[in-house]
Order: C-alpha cells, then sequence, then structure tokens
C-alpha cells in the first residue's frame, strides 16, 4: 500500500508514515494486488481498508475495541471491527454486545449492526487484519497487517492520553498487552462469540466503565446507543 494511494486523516498518516514505506507493507501491497488478479474477491472494498481510522482521527480516540478479521460474507464488512453494512443481519457476536449493553447502559435495541456512531465519538473499531477473502475466514492472516495494526495501537498508547481499551478473548488480550496501564484503563473479558460469552462477557459492565473513566479524566464519555435508522449517520 503506497502511501499517496490511500485516503487517511492527517494526524494517522504522519505517525504511520513509516509503516507505508516499510518492506512489509510492500509485501503486503504486492499480495492484495495477486489475489485480485487471480480473479478473488477481497472484502472489504479498498477505500474502506482503513475505514477505522478515517472516521476515528488520532486526537479523538477515546476508546479502542480490538476484533480479528473482517466478516468474510458479502456485503458484511465495512472497515469497522464488529460493524456490518446497513441491511445486513446483525451478527452473533454483535447481538451478545447489544446484550450487555442493554443490561449495563439501558441500551435500547436496534435492528442493525452498523456501529458508525461509535467511531465518529472516538471509538476506534480496530481488525487486527484489515482484508479478508470472500468466504475464507482468516485467509489474509500472516501478510503483514499485525504489523501495521500493532503500530495503529503503539501510536494510541504513546500519544494519546487517556484511553480505554476493551479488549475481549485471548487474541485481543495478547495484541495489546504492552499498554500503559498508569495512563490508559485496560478492560478484559472473554469473547462476545456464542461460544464464550457466557463465560464473563455477560456482565463486564465495560461500557459503563468506559465512561466513568472518562469523566475521572474530565472527557466526554461515549454515547452507546445507536440510532434506529442508520442513515442518520
Amino acid at each position: 500500500m503506497a502511501e499517496s494511494e490511500i485516503r487517511l486523516e492527517d494526524g494517522w498518516r504522519e505517525k504511520l508514515k513509516p509503516e507505508f514505506q516499510s518492506a512489509y507493507m510492500a509485501e503486503l501491497r504486492a499480495f492484495l494486488v495477486e489475489e485480485k488478479r487471480a480473479g478473488q474477491t477481497v472484502f472489504p472494498k479498498g477505500s474502506e481498508y482503513f475505514r477505522a481510522l478515517d472516521l476515528t482521527p488520532l486526537e479523538s480516540v477515546r476508546v479502542v475495541i480490538l476484533g480479528q478479521d473482517p466478516y468474510h460474507g458479502p456485503g458484511q464488512a465495512h472497515g469497522l471491527c464488529f460493524s456490518v453494512q446497513p441491511g445486513v443481519r446483525v451478527p452473533p457476536s454483535l447481538v451478545n454486545i447489544y446484550k450487555e449493553l442493554a443490561t449495563d447502559v439501558g441500551f435500547q435495541k436496534v435492528n442493525h449492526g452498523f456501529l458508525e456512531h461509535w467511531a465518529r465519538q472516538g471509538v476506534l473499531l480496530l481488525n487486527s487484519v484489515l482484508t479478508v477473502r470472500q468466504a475464507a475466514a482468516a485467509s489474509h492472516r500472516g501478510k503483514g497487517w499485525e504489523n501495521f495494526t500493532d503500530a495503529v495501537i503503539r501510536v494510541v498508547n504513546d500519544e494519546c492520553p487517556h484511553v480505554v481499551f476493551m479488549l475481549w478473548g485471548a487474541y485481543a488480550q495478547k495484541k495489546a498487552s504492552f499498554v500503559d496501564r498508569s495512563r490508559h484503563l485496560v478492560l478484559k473479558a472473554p469473547h462476545p462469540s456464542p461460544l464464550s460469552a457466557h463465560n464473563g462477557f455477560f456482565g463486564c459492565r465495560h461500557f459503563s466503565r468506559a465512561n466513568q473513566f472518562l469523566l475521572e479524566k474530565g472527557l466526554e464519555p461515549v454515547d452507546w446507543q445507536l440510532p434506529d435508522d442508520p442513515s442518520e449517520e
């Protein structure tokens, strides 16, 4: 991915410049070009690879939620972890996130899974891997994206004064293990997947705890309630 080829908020562009100039990024770009040359469908579309960063400027980051890979079904992924495009059925893990929100902060259920409302308030919805081949989960792991998103987390850790990191599952907890807990709040819980949500994700109260921390630091809390109509974003 050549730096000149992407649309990216200026704060991120400046801090991540070394990543775009790195050898691993050149190899990743070549891999993605070859995937498309071979006729593979890659999600999300190219203009949305960095959507999480573009919607949530570095200076506005208050919360980081880490995912793993984009959804690999048609019409789902649009660059934000756990989020799907309007009109797509809410995925099981997000259903469980909504359940926890309801008991924690009185969230009212909505019939969509479009989370841009959070991203625009400073919630960085970051996947570890930013692309995937259609119908092939984890197909772009180990190609270089993990290096890039490690760098994103390091930038947040170093540049932002007080951020809440919501780390759900062992993968996210390991990836952000270096976060400075003297400045940031690190919240850990099992993944909200139906396979593990009952082992401690339900009842973790991460959303109210995040807002309490932000208020204590003199920052605006997050409005976790999503609009009924995703087109309001």
